[in-house]
């Protein structure tokens, strides 16, 4: 893959680099709409989302960081953006351009003083692999080898500037209406601005690895501190297959069927009795070793539960609960999901909307076992974000939903469920944590 010489650091420069892509965005709706002539609306439209999220996400790469970071956030949300934006977006968690050796040695050297080789006895200057803040770097010392992720120049300064920059286009996505909306973009700032503080994840990472390193067939990485500093981290190095590839190939359903508990036990227990979760559950921060253990890295986006917000949450996941109607709306105002300022017509829109949507996707918890690879579940959930995606009710509606607790809590179901459907699993015991 063609590595990066350089990454634009300024305010100037990244805002530059971002209207460049949208000049590029409005080239491809000048040929959209002479292509909708000749070949109709679908075709032309199609072709639209293929070549904008293309342009967007080859924009996006260049200047790393939480530009794309949001495009890795958004590639989860199966059911609100074109499939061609999803599968675009998704490339940023695994083909992301690599820094050049050059730029990997000063880099090093401005985090830590010292160049790699003076650490290491090896150090190989290509990168094992890149993602959205930092890129993969395999050392050896004393025959032992360690994963060293250093973090790309200019990403920790420039994340204010990225989210205000991608803050308009966000606002129209999702419909985001009303003074108090900042509370949103607030919360990722701040998920943001921790990502970055490597200092922070390893302290989280290793605090993590002690409090689920008994849960069967998980393994985790040991951290050192003095291999480590704000912008860098080294830990073990670990072998196996990213998760991705192993759901293409694996044949044996016994194998998906434990790492599939081991997944969601993992998440259970974090979340009911750490009431803190790894919340970047995507496939590329999960390894199967060769003896089919899961293998779960980088804890840089972990997410407090508060007790305000995990008990209604967690009440609405109970079958009765959904089916008491004044209990449900009672909830809802409780996770800012209704509002005291709402109109007769939102309330009753807002009412529907979430009952159909909690009713299809708490099912597993209404449940001792459930078949994650149920492809009528996996498709009823694509059809109701379509749907809701697509609902010209809705966009008429405030979009400004809901706790600010709901992004990274729902990102972390979302992609949970998915990675348990990618795993095919099947008979899943829902509350096998509580033996941990």
């Amino acid at each position: 893959m063609k590595t990066i010489d350089n990454i634009p650091t300024s305010k100037i420069q990244r805002a530059s680099k971002l209207v460049q892509t949208g000049a590029k965005v409005g080239v491809n709706y000048i040929k959209y709409y002479g292509n909708k002539i000749v070949n109709g609306e679908d075709e032309a439209k199609e072709q639209l989302n293929k070549d904008n999220a293309e342009d967007i996400y080859n924009g996006l790469k260049k200047l790393k960081g939480s530009a794309l970071k949001v495009a890795q956030m958004l590639s989860m949300e199966k059911g609100i953006l074109p499939q061609a934006y999803v599968e675009q977006f998704s490339l940023s968690q695994f083909s992301v351009p690599p820094l050049s050796a050059p730029l990997v040695k000063k880099t090093f050297k401005k985090y830590f003083g010292k160049y790699p080789n003076d650490l290491f006895d090896e150090f190989n200057l290509d990168a094992v692999s890149g993602a959205s803040i930092g890129q993969v770097h395999l050392a050896v010392k004393d025959d032992k080898k360690y994963a060293v992720k250093i973090q790309y120049p200019g990403v920790a300064e420039s994340i204010s500037t990225d989210l205000a920059l991608v803050k308009p286009i966000a606002i129209k996505m999702f419909n985001i209406k009303g003074k108090d909306s900042d509370k949103y973009f607030k919360e990722v700032e701040d998920k943001l601005i921790e990502e970055t503080d490597y200092v922070l994840e390893v302290s989280q990472s290793q605090a993590i690895v002690d409090a689920c390193m008994h849960i069967e067939n998980l393994k985790f990485p040991n951290y050192y501190t003095e291999y480590s500093s704000d912008r860098i981290i080294t830990m073990d190095w670990m072998e196996g297959v990213h998760l991705s590839e192993f759901t293409a190939t694996n044949t044996n359903q016994q194998t998906a069927t434990k790492l599939g508990q081991a997944l969601w036990d993992f998440y259970m227990f974090q979340m009911h009795k750490l009431r803190k979760v790894h919340a970047d559950p995507h496939p590329g921060n999960f390894l199967v070793s060769k003896d089919n253990e899961l293998i779960v890295l980088d804890f840089g986006c972990m997410k407090e539960v508060p007790e305000e917000f995990y008990v209604p949450y967690f009440e609405l996941a109970k079958k009765e609960n959904i089916s008491n109607p004044a209990f449900f709306e009672q909830k809802l105002y409780e996770l800012e999901i209704l509002r005291r300022d709402d109109s007769p017509e939102e309330i009753a829109f807002f009412k529907d909307m979430f009952h159909e949507m909690l009713s299809l996707f708490t099912q597993p918890f209404h449940k001792e076992e459930f078949d994650f690879s149920d492809e009528d579940f996996f498709g009823r959930i694509t059809e109701l974000g379509t749907k809701y995606a697509k609902s010209t009710e809705l966009k008429n509606m405030n979009g400004n939903r809901g706790s600010k607790h709901f992004i990274y809590i729902n990102r972390t179901f979302f992609g949970l469920y998915n990675l348990m459907h990618d795993l095919k699993a099947t008979n899943i015991k829902i509350n096998n944590f509580n033996k941990y």
